[in-house]
């Protein structure tokens, strides 16, 4: 699939998100989910740099927009459902907003 058809070609739910799975290129860790909408979408692949919509703040979110820990895009797949995206990239730093390296840091016993 061609960039300049990735935001058309995704299925975004009732509000307009489409959930993105966060991936570090380099171990394959996960680092985060977040949501995208249309907007958000392009600005990523415009700028190379990972964009979310927030839902909290409902805007336009930079990951790293005021730590400096950005996220640069190195790949995007979408599912065969058309319905997540998974962003392999490369972390500027801890993606989670506690410091930590990735959001997924604390362990269910299970």
């Amino acid at each position: 699939m061609q960039e300049s058809q990735l935001a058309d070609a995704v299925r975004f739910d009732e509000n307009g998100l489409i959930p993105a799975i966060i991936v570090s290129d380099d171990d394959g860790a996960v680092l985060m989910l977040g949501y995208m909408n249309d907007e958000a979408i392009r600005q990523t692949l415009r700028e190379r740099v990972v964009t979310f919509w927030s839902r909290s703040k409902g805007r336009l979110w930079m990951k790293g927009e005021t730590s400096g820990n950005t996220l640069d895009v190195v790949s995007i797949h979408v599912d065969c459902d058309q319905d997540a995206l998974l962003v392999r990239v490369h972390a500027n730093g801890p993606t989670c907003h506690t410091g930590n390296r990735s959001c997924f840091f604390t362990e269910v016993n299970v």
